[in-house]
């Protein structure tokens, strides 16, 4: 088979590899569409290693056809359709994937729509309920607007009643992403994200989860405006790896700040989260309540010119390849 590797000035290279084989408890998917991550851009360059025992060549999710059934594999057939989180390994042609990775198709989907659910929404999901106990009513926090991790979380927080702010760059940007049902939308340029929070908890409408890939200076500076007993959850830290802390609101408000990554977790845990999205976050998707956003489909053999739309921050959703 082929796969998309990084050769040693960090172009991708389509390229031959062997076929994976699977374990008893495994599958071989045929994969249709990968989805980019920014994990992606990190491992390219070297940052992000994928976890022992996983291919070197990038691809945190998937959605394709199963192949080959190992032998202890229970509930699933050859010629399933399937989407799948990976540790690695969804920029190829095949990919061998534990059953319990594995989660059916919505009903509706297209493969490449689906290829874009199961990292961002499985962030997503454990961000702002499992890590951040969002609950219907409460005000969620969701900076980066216009990244496709976002364009998954604003509407997925939105379907379960929640009220969304969230944070771009320019009044253009607010523009594109008014589809995602953002209740407040802050222009970062030209006011300051901690002063519009502070204006919201005097409000009464105070934050109770933040879901922060930015983090940075912006990060101390708003922690003392959330809601008590409130939960900030920082997931990467793109504007910046430090920030000052007040800490009398942390300890007056009972507030939480919460580092959480997905890819560190355990496979156990990571199962168990697969199938509450089945349960819990299926249902909207197939309604019509939760639709995943493609900005733009690329030839898996494009992975370098799909990676430049991530890196120059071009897209308003999910960038996927085509296999």
């Amino acid at each position: 088979m082929y796969a998309i590797l990084t050769d040693a000035d960090k172009n991708l290279i389509w390229s031959p590899v062997e076929t994976p084989k699977i374990r008893p408890d495994e599958v071989l998917v045929k994969i249709h569409a990968a989805a980019l991550n920014r994990a992606d851009l990190l491992q390219r360059q070297g940052k992000y290693p994928p976890p022992p025992g996983c291919p070197e060549w990038m691809g945190l999710e998937i959605a394709g056809e199963i192949a080959e059934v190992g032998a202890e594999v229970p509930g699933w057939k050859a010629g399933d359709a399937v989407c799948a989180l990976l540790g690695g390994g969804g920029y190829a042609e095949y990919a061998a994937v534990r059953y319990d990775m594995l989660m059916p198709i919505p009903k509706g989907l297209t493969m490449v729509e689906a290829a874009a659910l199961p990292e961002a929404f499985a962030t997503s999901y454990l961000n702002l309920f499992i890590e951040g106990h969002l609950e219907a009513g409460q005000t969620a926090f969701i900076p980066a607007g216009a990244s496709g991790l976002a364009s998954v979380a604003i509407p997925m927080a939105k379907a379960f009643g929640a009220r969304v702010i969230t944070s771009v760059l320019s009044d253009e940007i607010a523009q594109r992403i008014r589809s995602l049902g953002a209740d407040v939308v802050i222009n970062s340029s030209r006011e300051a994200v901690e002063a519009v929070l502070e204006q919201e908890e005097k409000n009464g409408t105070p934050v109770n989860v933040s879901m922060d890939c930015l983090s940075g200076e912006t990060l101390g500076k708003s922690l003392p405006f959330m809601a008590r007993g409130g939960y900030w959850v920082v997931i990467s830290t793109l504007a910046g790896t430090q920030t000052q802390v007040q800490l009398r609101p942390l300890l007056t408000k009972g507030l939480h700040l919460v580092g959480s990554m997905l890819r560190n977790r355990t496979p156990a845990f990571k199962a168990a989260l697969l199938g509450e999205l089945v349960k819990n976050v299926w249902p909207k998707i197939e309604s019509g309540a939760i639709r995943p956003t493609v900005y733009k489909v690329f030839p898996i053999q494009q992975a370098a010119e799909a990676h430049g739309v991530l890196e120059r921050s071009e897209n308003i959703g999910k960038v996927v390849l085509t296999v």
